[in-house]
């Protein structure tokens, strides 16, 4: 690590509002884990060694690892590991380069799905190699910034944190060390975890939804600085670039507004596969600006437009409304073949930041639902 990059981190530190308001919340838990605070961790830990342990390997997005849709037997403890990756990554047509910050090497991270009132166990590695220190906090947790307290690792260190998945939904997760969170977010350091309900997904009147397909639409934003030229600028490192980086996110105006890590990441080879009659769940997480996904020739069937299960459906929509820090989901069946475009309905985002994805749907055309009466002629 260069001494270039040890000042540019001591200064991010050194000025960061954040630290201070997460001083106390690490303070308390040291306290907690040295007797200051009173716990239940050996009944806690007498209950858990007796439930069904389950490991899980996490996909790369937008699929997600194989689970069943409702709970079977017990709750149970969930087994993840999540290594950290510090990488560049180029996010464009046109060689647009990121230093970004991953969990399991994507962007976003892998979706996680457990089922309410299982225990979601997840072992972070921070390798060696990598040059900053990261955490992860999930939304869905309960206590110490959602985990962040708890799993602070700087290179070379490993966390185990444990908790109990009370909530129903799809939730964020993210990295939130101190002073930097901003940063580590909007270089693509989020993802999102789904909490089933136990016996599975229901309509607005308590009837079951089953889905024959899921896809994960991670929606991520960049802020790349440009040179006195107009052009993107490259560094050798994240330290290098981030004072120039800074500078770019506080106009709140980002160069890429991006699915799943790049502009054409959901496009052409790579577009989502689907069959008319399939009914498919679409997971969308946008973890620092409000987003409004579209599908373009279908609708929302049934959208948890916050994505909290407990909450019933609503029915029928074109665009939904997913705010910042949040993931949401919509349910839909396909009824005609064909290549459907899902989009940020911002649509200068879609269209000239990169926002958009499409999936590609095979199966007979229903002429009763749309037909070309007449045809677009000359003259």
């Amino acid at each position: 690590m260069s001494e270039q990059f040890r000042l540019t981190r001591r200064s991010m530190l050194a000025g960061a509002a954040v630290a201070g308001a997460l001083a106390p919340v690490v303070t308390s838990v040291a306290h907690a884990e040295g007797g200051g605070i009173k716990t239940n961790s050996a009944a806690t830990a007498a209950n858990i060694a007796t439930l069904e342990r389950v490991k899980v390997e996490l996909v790369k997005p937008p699929f997600v690892h194989a689970h069943t849709q409702k709970a079977e037997g017990e709750p149970k403890v969930v087994e993840f590991k999540m290594t950290i990756q510090e990488k560049k990554i180029v996010v464009d047509d046109k060689g647009t380069e990121v230093h970004a910050m991953t969990f399991d090497g994507s962007v976003p991270g892998p979706m996680m799905i457990v089922h309410q009132d299982d225990y979601v166990e997840l072992t972070l590695v921070n390798p060696d190699t990598n040059e900053l220190q990261h955490n992860i906090d999930f939304h869905s947790a309960t206590g110490a910034l959602g985990g962040g307290a708890l799993t602070v690792v700087n290179p070379g260190d490993t966390a185990v944190l444990r908790f109990k998945a009370t909530k129903a939904g799809v939730f964020v997760y993210h990295c939130a060390p101190a002073g930097m969170v901003p940063w580590h977010v909007t270089s693509g350091m989020n993802g999102a975890i789904m909490v089933l309900p136990r016996d599975g997904l229901k309509d607005h009147k308590g009837h079951e939804l089953v889905y024959d397909k899921v896809y994960y639409v991670g929606e991520q934003d960049f802020y790349v600085p440009k040179d006195e030229n107009g052009k993107f600028k490259k560094y050798e490192s994240a330290g290098e670039a981030y004072p120039d980086v800074l500078e770019a996110m506080k106009t709140l105006t980002p160069t890429h507004v991006v699915f799943n890590g790049a502009v054409g990441a959901l496009t052409g080879d790579n577009a989502l596969q689907a069959k008319v009659g399939d009914r498919v769940l679409i997971l969308h997480s946008q973890a620092n600006r409000d987003t409004r996904p579209h599908l373009i020739g279908g609708h929302g069937d049934y959208v948890w437009a916050t994505g909290k299960f407990a909450n019933p459906p609503e029915l029928d929509q074109e665009t939904w409304f997913i705010p910042g820090g949040a993931a949401g989901a919509a349910y839909y069946t396909f009824q005609q073949p064909g290549i459907y475009a899902y989009v940020n309905h911002n649509l200068i985002e879609a269209f000239e930041l990169g926002a958009a994805g499409h999936f590609k749907v095979t199966g007979d055309w229903n002429d009763d639902l749309m037909t070309a009466v007449v045809s677009p002629t000359s003259g």
